[in-house]
């Protein structure tokens, strides 16, 4: 799988995992996609697929590195498609 289909897989799990917003965006905390078992059977580095997508502005989330545990709690933002 290449970077472009790991995130296209991301967006599709965030929408599953998420919850749906007004503007047409959606939020999940990053614990409950690291700790989805469907999402640990896909993405082998989900950190790594993150990043791309925050550099691809597909999601937005405070800081540059999740890590499981302090960070559970960040909210992610899957932006609406355009």
């Amino acid at each position: 799988m290449n970077v472009d289909e790991e995130v296209q897989r991301l967006r599709e799990e965030i929408m599953r995992l998420g919850q749906a917003q007004t503007d047409g965006s959606y939020k999940v905390t990053f614990g409950t996609l690291f700790n989805d078992d469907q999402c640990a059977n896909i993405f082998e580095a989900l950190v790594g697929t993150l990043r791309a997508a925050k550099k691809r502005k597909v999601v937005v989330y405070e800081g540059e590195l999740l890590l499981q545990g302090v960070h559970d709690n960040v909210e992610i933002t899957l932006n609406p498609t355009p």
